[in-house]
């Protein structure tokens, strides 16, 4: 194949992943709706996940303070291998069937918390050990798996099954698969932010304020929702309050 059948062809089976995650929105509804639930309570999220399903969990877990300015512990990625997995494979590390749930037990879980766990196989000893145990002490628990009636999904309280079909080059589940986790993460952490009141509108008002870009959008929210035509001093404003929200509820609504 040339390259540009290469890539059409990637393109093309990469077009049947939104048609399946589709398929699934019903399951995926669920658990979030789980999720929110806990996270309102004052629970937490754990992702767990082996290799690129648990590289996939650690990226979401990560955005959400800067994106939606909540504290770093409130969303967990944790992976088989630890730190070092993350960016080199950890030999047989997913197959350890007792290092997931002492993993969790690092993080004081409790059933007040969430546990979802990431596989596209939905085979990972590591992940279905973890959830297993959740179950025996009461801690509510989702997945995310790209084959169905896995023994993942059997697992959990609130399975998501997507299953994306055969890869491009087989059973290189970072193409496929890890594009149906993404959006799915992608859904359950921006519906659970939104549950919990940190976006308005489709605003990042808590966003935090890390770099000139981001101190740029916010200046601009700020100028808008309070109808300010003064950029510095609508920048001065948002830097006084360290977040859109906190600098437009210091004026309350008027301009």
């Amino acid at each position: 194949m040339s390259v540009g059948e290469i890539v059409t062809a990637i393109n093309n089976e990469d077009k049947t992943v939104a048609f399946a995650v589709e398929k699934a929105l019903p399951q995926i509804e669920k658990l979030i709706e789980a999720i929110s639930d806990k996270m309102l309570a004052g629970g937490r999220l754990f992702y767990m996940g082996a290799g690129t399903s648990g590289r996939l969990g650690i990226l979401d877990a990560s955005e959400c303070p800067p994106t939606y300015g909540v504290p770093y512990g409130l969303v967990q990625g944790i992976i088989a291998g630890g730190e070092t997995a993350i960016t080199r494979a950890v030999e047989k590390a997913e197959d350890n069937e007792t290092q997931g749930w002492v993993d969790l037990e690092q993080y004081g879980i409790t059933d007040k918390d969430f546990v979802v766990g990431i596989a596209s196989s939905g085979t990972t000893p590591y992940v279905i050990s973890a959830l297993e145990q959740c179950r025996q002490f009461g801690i509510a628990t989702g997945s995310i798996a790209c084959n169905a009636g896995s023994p993942l999904s059997n697992a959990a309280d609130y399975p998501v099954e997507v299953p994306v079909g055969p890869e491009f080059v087989t059973g290189s589940t970072r193409m496929k698969s890890g594009t149906a986790q993404k959006m799915i993460l992608n859904m359950i952490s921006t519906t659970a932010m939104i549950q919990l009141g940190r976006v308005e509108d489709n605003r990042m008002v808590n966003m935090q304020l890390s770099n000139d870009k981001l101190i740029d959008r916010g200046t601009k929210m700020v100028m808008e929702q309070l109808a300010l035509t003064d950029y510095e001093e609508a920048k001065e404003l948002l830097l006084k309050y360290g977040s859109v929200k906190k600098a437009v509820g210091s004026r309350g609504n008027k301009g």
